[in-house]
């Protein structure tokens, strides 16, 4: 079953000089999903390294999920795609596409949406302020919990975590934590990532 593989599921970074080097040092540090999110580059590009990216994330048996793109997920036989509330919906979404569907949700209403939709998973956040993306809402760590409580799909929290409040987030009963800078932002990338999957496997 691919759930467990959302236990440390990594987000890329476009800040990121080398991202494949990156990626690879990510999956060699434990992470166990990796999601392209290159919202700016040329479909073309984002295709190149999607397919190296894929070939990593089997080297590493990890989850493959492209942000937004279901054409490109589609081109790199990616094992799933991300849907924010801006995407296509995920209902025409299962329409032409057979794999795994995540969806941002801030709300357990947003969540119970997603899922009565045909979402798989749901991406919960953004449980603490963040850098990496403008026009963020924090949810906090009790509407997280709530958001766990209402549905039957696995929950990815994301948004802010890094070592320190890990624990707290993973308390809730989420399935992972999904990360950008916490490892993409580390000096040492592959040292980041297995410090928190080792927080990870603690809890889950």
């Amino acid at each position: 079953m691919w759930h467990h593989k959302l236990k440390l599921y990594v987000i890329t970074d476009p800040r990121v000089g080398d991202i494949i080097n990156a990626i690879k040092l990510a999956l060699e540090g434990g992470a166990t999903a990796i999601q392209l999110r290159m919202k700016e580059g040329p479909a073309r590009e984002t295709v190149e390294i999607g397919k190296l990216t894929r070939k990593l994330t089997r080297e590493y048996d990890a989850l493959l999920i492209v942000n937004d793109r279901i054409d490109i997920a589609m081109a790199i036989d990616a094992d799933g795609v991300h849907l924010g509330s801006k995407d296509i919906p995920i209902e025409d979404a299962r329409r032409i596409w057979n794999g795994i569907i995540g969806a941002t949700a801030r709300t357990p209403k947003d969540a119970m949406n997603a899922e009565k939709n045909g979402a798989d998973y749901i991406g919960a956040g953004s449980v603490f302020p963040t850098s990496t993306k403008e026009d963020t809402i924090v949810i906090g760590v009790e509407n997280l919990k709530r958001i766990v409580e209402n549905v039957n799909i696995p929950v990815v929290a994301i948004g802010g975590i890094n070592h320190e409040n890990a624990p707290s987030v993973l308390r809730t009963g989420v399935m992972g934590i999904a990360v950008v800078s916490a490892v993409m932002g580390a000096k040492d990338i592959k040292k980041a990532a297995n410090e928190l999957r080792k927080i990870v496997d603690s809890f889950i």
